[in-house]
């Protein structure tokens, strides 16, 4: 499973870490990522998403099918991606 985000496209950032004799060694920033099931009204079924905090906000303030349409428009997953639960 990579770490990006299907609804935002967020994924892992890399840094450093910063000791306190201010040595740097190289570390990731993961993103807060989730695996939600929602109920996809317009297909009639449940679908398995993986999605960050901030994508569950979009999806709670947009809705499932427009946060979707645009997170395929923008090219941050496919509808083949999108795993349908039976």
């Amino acid at each position: 499973m990579s770490k990006i985000c299907q609804i935002t496209g967020k994924k892992a950032m890399i840094g450093n870490n910063v000791s306190h004799s201010k040595r740097r060694t190289k570390r990731t920033f993961d993103v807060n990522l989730f695996k939600k099931k929602f109920y996809y009204v317009e297909q009639d079924c449940w679908i398995s998403l993986t999605t960050s905090a901030s994508g569950l906000r979009n999806i709670n303030k947009m809705g499932l099918d427009a946060a979707l349409k645009d997170a395929v428009s923008k090219g941050y997953c496919d509808w083949k991606s999108i795993k349908i639960l039976a």
